[in-house]
């Protein structure tokens, strides 16, 4: 498993698909308030001009020198929820989020979050 404080270190660079076509370059990692451990990272992907961040999940993903490596095809990554690159991911959005990847979603039981940028 990847450590939060691990992947932290690896912010900028490239992430790429299972079969090592790159994806985009690693912007941040979202873990799961439940265990406070990673779940999703936000890859940005887009022309120059027009920059997004689009989700994807972190279990099975390796790191090698130099890039993450998602257990994930680049096509359904970057088919992905998507928000801006300075804005964040409203908490009625999640579920899609995980629906899209076919993870199943739960809110806490207090009605919190599932997922925290950090």
């Amino acid at each position: 498993m990847i450590e939060a404080s691990d992947i932290r270190e690896w912010r900028g660079h490239d992430v790429v698909d299972v079969d090592g076509h790159k994806i985009g370059t690693l912007e941040s990692v979202y873990v799961d308030t439940a265990t406070d451990q990673p779940a999703f990272a936000t890859v940005t992907v887009g022309l120059l001009t027009r920059h997004r961040l689009v989700f994807v999940p972190l279990a099975g993903a390796t790191v090698g020198p130099g890039y993450l490596k998602v257990a994930h095809p680049k096509g359904r990554v970057k088919g992905a929820p998507a928000i801006d690159t300075d804005g964040e991911l409203p908490a009625e959005d999640e579920e899609a989020v995980f629906a899209h990847y076919k993870l199943s979603y739960a809110q806490g039981t207090g009605g919190e979050r599932r997922l925290a940028r950090r």
